[in-house]
């Protein structure tokens, strides 16, 4: 009888426990907070309960991805990234910060994993191409050789144990477009995380870090954009919970000549920005993981692109052109799951 009433006792906890957390997480209310950043909107969405709090801890975030756009920017002069790349052929290491560090591991990481369809040394590459949209032309043949000439992942030294970098040629300019964005809403959300806030995304201009679900759902319901359209989604919607997503296209930056649209993705095998109108989305553990997913899938082949998302477990991949003005889909096995019934 004892154990019997025990049980019963221990039921009843469990019942009223669950009840307070389920009225908790009912109480809570949805804040959004945005600011630019990095050149896009930068939004923060918190569940919960009191609205100060949700804007202190947004604002820390904030703060946070702040600092990490002065070190990882390359039109701030002062950046620490720039400081580092004025330093490319000196023969020499130079000490770096954790955060910049960090970084320069995924980014060589990405290099080696996608056979160098994503570069972070494209620097001088990305910045004859960004004159190119100035300026409505296509960057002249000599001026991108020699781009070509200055880049390189293979020639970036990273030595774990004094913490530094040495670029190893002159002229070398690295760029963390393709996955900067990733690292710094992952960084974000969890600053966002470790001060009690579990249920919260953010949302780095497309790249997006996501937490626990939302009260009473099964994750977050995120729209996926149609190629070439800015404001049109898919009709199917993602439900995500505790993981990163990230889309890339051409649709805010490209070139048009003669009737064809270079994106502002580059291949980095040729210097010449990617002619196909594809958008990329992908889910992975992790913002960096799949912005620069998301990158290099926008460089390589569908059949590459299939085979690089299956070395990380439980990524997903979508990719959606039109063609012939129809909708076309190509999706790893695993996608479908990630949508919402």
């Amino acid at each position: 009888m004892a154990q019997f009433s025990l049980r019963i006792k221990f039921v009843s906890l469990f019942i009223i426990s669950t009840f307070i957390l389920t009225q908790a997480l009912y109480s809570q209310q949805k804040f959004v907070f945005e600011k630019p950043e990095m050149g896009s909107p930068f939004t923060i969405s918190i569940f919960a309960k009191d609205s100060s709090k949700a804007a202190e801890a947004a604002a820390v975030a904030f703060h946070c991805a702040d600092s990490l756009n002065a070190i990882f920017s390359d039109y701030i002069d002062s950046s620490e990234l720039n400081i580092l790349n004025a330093t490319a052929g000196q023969n020499r290491h130079v000490p770096v910060s954790d955060a910049l560090f960090d970084i320069l591991k995924y980014s060589l990481q990405a290099a080696k994993l996608s056979d160098g369809s994503y570069d972070v040394s494209m620097g001088p590459v990305v910045k004859l191409w960004r004159k190119a949209r100035k300026e409505n032309q296509l960057p002249d043949e000599d001026s991108l050789k020699d781009a070509l000439d200055k880049t390189g992942y293979k020639y970036i030294h990273l030595d774990s144990v004094h913490q530094s970098v040495w670029l190893e040629k002159k002229g070398m300019r690295l760029d963390l477009g393709g996955l900067g964005k990733g690292y710094v809403a992952q960084a974000a959300l969890n600053m966002l995380q470790a001060k009690g806030f579990m249920v919260a995304m953010v949302n780095a201009g497309g790249k997006i870090a996501i937490g626990e679900a939302p009260p009473g759902r099964n994750g977050w319901r995120i729209g996926i954009t149609v190629p070439e359209q800015k404001q049109q989604i898919m009709q199917q919607l993602l439900l995500l919970k505790n993981i990163s997503v990230a889309t890339s296209g051409d649709i805010y930056q490209h070139l048009d000549i003669n009737g064809k649209r270079y994106s502002h993705i580059i291949n980095p095998k040729t210097g010449i920005g990617v002619t196909w109108q594809r958008n990329v989305t992908v889910i992975a553990k992790g913002g960096v993981i799949s912005d620069w997913l998301a990158t290099a899938c926008s460089v390589l082949s569908i059949k590459k692109s299939l085979s690089l998302i299956k070395q990380f477990r439980g990524a997903a991949l979508l990719i959606t052109e039109i063609k012939n003005g129809k909708l076309v889909e190509t999706k790893s096995a695993n996608f479908q799951s990630y949508f919402e019934n």
